[in-house]
């Protein structure tokens, strides 16, 4: 598979024609919505005949929210070591709210990928809650009655493993934690379960903010049976535009992690999707979630380029909305896909996690393909 970037004057029939490929092999490979139509700057992924898996194999897991549409889970499937929908709710006392994912399940033991449980600190209304996640690592009862829930709901769900995602966890909660990572191994193992760890994106071990402080890469990374490095988000929500996972910064969190723990222990996050900012940007507004596919049509449909910026190996654009308002779009393609893959052969990673795989990136997909295997475990 190559990448090719369009240029001023090209056509999709042009293109397919100089590759020796069908317009119609370029439309699905690439989600166009408007065929006649092309972005300058827009990247295509491009069959050469050349087979995948050029830098070896490594693990795979996904996120996915329950209600990922049938035929798009069927698209990532074959691609996934791990399937992990989100997420068990936990709530003070150790009681968990299910997800409702049995569908998502029934699905990946069909393609042979190993279910995951996800469990998180998450309010009902949204958001992480550092009382909750205190509840749970401080009060003896409430942790009996969470492991308790989780290995029977591993059992009744017939889970490979479970994947912990406590967040904003206090600084002073944070050796409570290292504690209950090894005691739900302990748990687990005998039912022959894995146990991962999402971690936040640290730099330096004693990195401040409630984000990161509780989260220890070292002690973490030598309990757990993997980690789930989550790499996004630097760009986010209500915050100022830019990539959500610049390479150069994904690349500094993984130059400390590997000196903190087992390399063949860490997936790597990895974002799908962008964000639309209105401009100026202003403290407290929201950018606007978009698809990586939808950005590209976005771009075509306002007729501007589409640029790439070289030091976060990132694509985007600027355009002008109806009522006047500027507007810039940073998103993922089959070029950034790639140099955060390169990261994974660099440092010999376990492997990625997707966040997530609810909505449709091909380029994605194929890419991940063309540069890796998908291990399997059973």
């Amino acid at each position: 598979m190559k990448i090719y970037v369009v240029r001023p004057g090209d056509s999709l029939y042009a293109i397919a024609r100089r590759n020796g490929v069908s317009v119609d092999t370029l439309v699905y490979n690439n989600q166009i919505a408007f065929p006649e139509h092309l972005a300058v700057g827009q990247t295509l992924v491009i069959p050469d005949g050349t087979s995948g898996g050029a830098m070896g194999e490594m693990e795979v897991n996904a996120y996915a929210y329950p209600s990922i549409q049938d035929d798009v889970l069927a698209e990532y499937l074959p691609y996934l070591t791990y399937l992990t929908p989100f997420t068990w709710m936990a709530d003070a006392a150790g009681g968990l709210t299910p997800p409702g994912d049995e569908a998502l399940i029934t699905a990946a033991y069909r393609q042979n990928v190993a279910p995951m449980m996800s469990v998180a600190n998450l309010r009902p209304a949204g958001g992480f809650s550092s009382d909750i996640a205190h509840a749970l690592l401080t009060d003896a009862t409430a942790q009996d009655t969470l492991i308790n829930n989780i290995v029977a709901s591993v059992r009744e769900h017939d889970y490979y493993g479970v994947i912990m995602d406590l967040e904003y966890v206090y600084s002073f909660d944070r050796e409570s934690y290292n504690q209950f990572t090894k005691r739900l191994v302990g748990v687990l193992h005998p039912l022959g379960c894995l146990l991962g760890v999402a971690l936040a994106p640290k730099i330096r071990a004693d990195q401040e903010g409630l984000l990161y402080e509780a989260h220890d890469y070292a002690a973490q990374g030598a309990t757990a049976d993997f980690v789930v490095l989550m790499t996004y988000e630097w760009g986010y929500l209500y915050g100022p535009p830019q990539a959500v996972s610049p390479v150069n910064q994904v690349r500094r969190v993984i130059e400390y992690a590997v000196t903190e723990m087992p390399r063949g222990k860490i997936l790597m996050g990895f974002s799908n999707y962008g964000y639309d900012w209105t401009l100026p940007w202003r403290q407290g507004n929201a950018a606007r979630v978009v698809t990586n596919a939808g950005a590209v049509t976005l771009a075509v449909m306002k007729r501007v380029a589409i640029n790439f910026d070289e030091t976060a190996q990132a694509p985007f654009f600027n355009y002008t909305d109806t009522e006047g308002l500027r507007h810039v779009v940073w998103f993922e393609d089959a070029r950034s896909v790639r140099a955060r893959l390169a990261l994974v052969s660099e440092f010999n990673l376990r492997g990625i996690s997707w966040w997530t795989i609810n909505n449709l990136f091909r380029q994605g997909i194929l890419t991940q393909e063309s540069m890796f295997g998908t291990k399997k475990v059973f």
